[in-house]
């Protein structure tokens, strides 16, 4: 009898940098649109109620539908293909974005975009999952989520720069170049990793669609999680889609320089609050794994109020100032959702359960939240006075998200073992599952 061969893989760090680069791509094109609603407005004479729309649910409808076929054919399948694939059809429909001659084909292109996304973030975090053991999950997952503020500044201060320059539709065409090419790169450098209870390798039976939903719901700790996710994307993306345009109509400033200067201040805290959180998890993950989630929980209830703060700020400079901590706060609190996530579902149900969790996550944050402070603020008014109200409405759903967070992380351990259990899976260490060469 022969030793099986032993297998090939990439660099974790690679793999990561490598993911975390065409997540930013991803994000810079959903904030493209926040960052260049002016003249996007102004070439079609649409009003806030359709560029809400274009935000949410044009974007979100088939991410939501296709999340969960592609997520559990990347439990089965290879997933370095699918997203791969997914980044370079997103890509081609942003360049078709700046290419749309009206409403409706600007719609068409923002569904295009939703399908190809709909491809990669849990089969990314199930990829990272095999590549980073658990305990250094925490601090992968942040790195991944940087890309949130880095794609925001990209979209919402490089959107409009390059507007200044050229035109609107440049900045479509520039995003789309670079994720055709780095859907191309993922293939060349990221090697598929062995996956599975024992380190078996793909592809694996696929768990029955009925037997993964029944055992989801029996998770106390999986459904709060995915509702206090769901709220908190829904308090925070509101505004951060729509706080520029706020600052814009309400201090009668340049909307260039008002959204550059918000991106930086609220993206760069982002950025230094993201990796501290994940440094934080990690740290305290050692401990219990109860931790994340809480740490989650007290993240968004105190990002919830300096987000009001910014909201009813007096003057630009004020705002910009809330802003900063509402970076600090907000930036990576989804880590410690995620984390926690990842480790209690096991190998062979992990993409697709994260994306029936990232599906009425993303309903909730991306569909609800730019759609309904769009069409609250036109119903209001149509001025800033009318979006401030249109955003108080809607941000305070994150303090109901920090409280079914803090609730979730008292379950985690307990389902886990049931989650396990019910697929017929004994939890075992991670660390031995799988081969030296594949720990991050």
């Amino acid at each position: 009898m022969t030793d099986a061969p032993v297998q090939k893989t990439s660099n974790p760090w690679l793999v990561l940098v490598t993911l975390l680069l065409i997540y930013i791509v991803n994000y810079a094109d959903r904030y493209l649109i926040t960052g260049l609603i002016g003249p996007i407005k102004a070439e079609f004479g649409i009003g806030d109620a359709m560029v809400g729309m274009l935000m949410g649910p044009a974007f979100v409808f088939l991410y939501v539908v296709l999340g969960v076929p592609f997520a559990r054919l990347a439990d089965r399948t290879s997933r370095v293909q699918i997203i791969a694939a997914g980044c370079v059809l997103w890509s081609i429909a942003t360049i078709g974005t700046g290419l749309a001659a009206g409403p409706v084909g600007l719609t068409l292109a923002r569904i295009a975009v939703g399908v190809g996304e709909a491809a990669f973030v849990a089969p990314a975090y199930s990829l990272l999952s095999d590549y980073f053991r658990p305990e250094r999950r925490g601090l992968a997952f942040a790195i991944l989520g940087l890309a949130a503020y880095i794609g925001q500044i990209g979209g919402q201060a490089g959107g409009p720069a390059i507007a200044a320059h050229h035109d609107w539709r440049m900045a479509f065409y520039s995003i789309g170049a670079v994720g055709v090419l780095l859907g191309f790169a993922a293939l060349a450098v990221i090697r598929e990793p062995r996956r599975g209870p024992a380190g078996g390798a793909a592809p694996i039976d696929a768990v029955p669609f009925g037997q993964l939903i029944r055992s989801l719901i029996r998770s106390p700790a999986y459904l709060c999680m995915m509702f206090a996710f769901g709220f908190g994307v829904l308090s925070g993306v509101s505004f951060g889609y729509w706080g520029p345009e706020l600052f814009t109509r309400g201090f009668a400033l340049d909307p260039v320089a008002v959204k550059m200067t918000f991106a930086l201040n609220f993206g760069l805290s982002g950025l230094v609050g993201m990796l501290l959180f994940g440094a934080l998890s990690d740290r305290l993950a050692r401990r219990s794994m109860v931790w994340p989630s809480r740490l989650s929980a007290l993240a968004l209830g105190a990002a919830t109020c300096a987000i009001m703060a910014a909201t009813w700020a007096g003057s630009f400079d004020m705002a910009r100032l809330a802003a900063i901590p509402a970076g600090l706060l907000g930036g990576g609190w989804s880590v410690g959702f995620m984390a926690t996530l990842q480790y209690m579902l096991p190998p062979r149900i992990r993409a697709a359960s994260t994306a029936l969790f990232l599906a009425v996550t993303t309903l909730l944050g991306f569909f609800v939240g730019p759609w309904a402070t769009g069409a609250l603020s036109q119903m209001l008014g149509h001025d800033a006075a009318a979006l401030r109200m249109a955003l108080s409405f809607i941000i305070p759903f994150g303090f109901l998200s920090a409280l079914l967070g803090w609730a979730a992380g008292a379950r985690v351990e307990r389902d886990r073992t049931m989650l396990h259990d019910a697929l017929s899976i004994r939890p075992a260490d991670p660390l031995l599952a799988r081969p030296e060469q594949e720990r991050g």
